[in-house]
């Protein structure tokens, strides 16, 4: 079984910061596409950004030039750097990736349980 286990989450005001942080564990061959999608109050949820294996990068226009995603594949480990928040960010975010648990070809899709952000105006 694999674990995807977010941190890093709480209450800011706007323009302040936040890191999250999220680490897969368990019976991990490889890891493909890592990404952060956000659930917030009554809406559905959305792809915030997107990291590759090699690094290639994508982002929600929202967040565009406010948010970095990175990872840590010898950790296994993604991480979404948020700049200048605004209450609209206030959602649950949420750690996605696509892992091969073994030598085959087949990749399955792990989530993880989230992590609240509320940002304050």
């Amino acid at each position: 079984q694999v674990q995807l286990v977010e941190s890093g989450g709480g209450s800011v005001q706007a323009g302040g910061s936040l890191r999250l942080s999220c680490a897969a564990s368990g019976s991990i061959f490889s890891i493909n596409a890592m990404a952060w999608y956000r659930q917030g109050p009554g809406k559905q949820r959305e792809l915030v950004a997107i990291i590759t294996s090699s690094g290639s990068t994508n982002y929600a226009d929202s967040v565009k030039g406010r948010f970095t995603i990175s990872r840590d594949n010898a950790k296994n480990t993604v991480y979404l750097q948020m700049n200048s928040l605004k209450p609209e960010d206030t959602a649950v975010y949420y750690c996605n990736a696509d892992v091969r648990r073994d030598v085959s070809r087949v990749v399955n899709t792990y989530w993880g349980l989230g992590t609240q952000v509320t940002v304050s105006s």
